[in-house]
């Protein structure tokens, strides 16, 4: 007895689903950014990232951002952070942290950028932490047709609105004082040197020097006469003390 053919229509929607649950099924993790203001030279732009967490064991504890040539750390403050996270700006971008998040939940965080720079794109290469010690790291950029295995986030830019220029470059934040200034303060707590030669106090120390000698010199010629006078009396004395020949 010969089976009835399944549909053919049948056959290929069940061979569809299969390429689209296949396609699904191996997705990685990845870090995602968008701006609703996303253009060139666009000023005060909201710019939104979410690191999502590919552990089902461990959560994330930070993310670190390297800026793009055109941003500097000065130009971005945090707008919106993870509760009980906080951002740190570094040398060359930032930092997000804060306690682990559930396992599988994303990073979701934004920050205000003074002015994005004039170009197509701006590319965030991120680190992502988790607190089994594991690092996803998200930098790669596309070689030619090749997909990244792990992409850095883009953000894509419309050209600039007509007129806009760049704003001049955002102030660096100040630095600690450096050692010369910590010596200096130093050496302005410390007591006064000695007084130079030909100064005052030099000349009240050579006075008080010239009278203490004056001082010594007068007793020591008391102290002669008083001795010669009492030579001179015992010689006088001796002399009435012995009888007539």
């Amino acid at each position: 007895m010969q089976r009835p053919r399944a549909p053919r229509h049948a056959l290929t929607a069940l061979l569809s689903l299969g390429v689209v649950l296949g396609a699904a099924g191996p997705a990685a993790a990845h870090v995602e950014v968008n701006s609703s203001t996303a253009q060139a030279l666009a000023v005060d732009a909201t710019v939104t990232f979410s690191a999502e967490g590919e552990s089902s064991t461990a959560g994330i504890t930070d993310v670190k951002v390297t800026l793009p040539a055109g941003l500097a750390p000065a130009d971005v403050t945090p707008d919106k952070t993870p509760d009980g996270w906080a951002f740190t700006p570094t040398a060359d971008g930032w930092t997000v942290a804060g306690p682990a998040l559930a396992p599988g939940a994303a990073a979701e965080y934004s920050v205000k950028v003074r002015q994005l720079p004039s170009t197509t794109s701006v590319v965030f290469k991120t680190l992502v932490d988790y607190s089994d010690g594991h690092t996803d790291r998200w930098i790669e950029t596309p070689q030619g047709d090749a997909k990244p295995e792990h992409p850095a986030p883009v953000l894509a830019l419309r050209p600039a609105a007509a007129g806009a220029t760049a704003l001049p470059a955002a102030a660096a934040p100040s630095a600690p004082a450096p050692a010369a200034s910590v010596s200096a303060t130093l050496t302005a707590s410390a007591p006064p040197s000695p007084t130079p030669s030909g100064s005052t106090e030099k000349a009240d120390d050579d006075n008080g020097e010239s009278t203490t000698t004056i001082v010594l010199g007068g007793l020591i010629a008391v102290a002669v006469i008083g001795t010669l006078v009492a030579l001179l009396v015992r010689r006088r004395s001796g002399r009435s003390g012995r009888s007539p020949r």
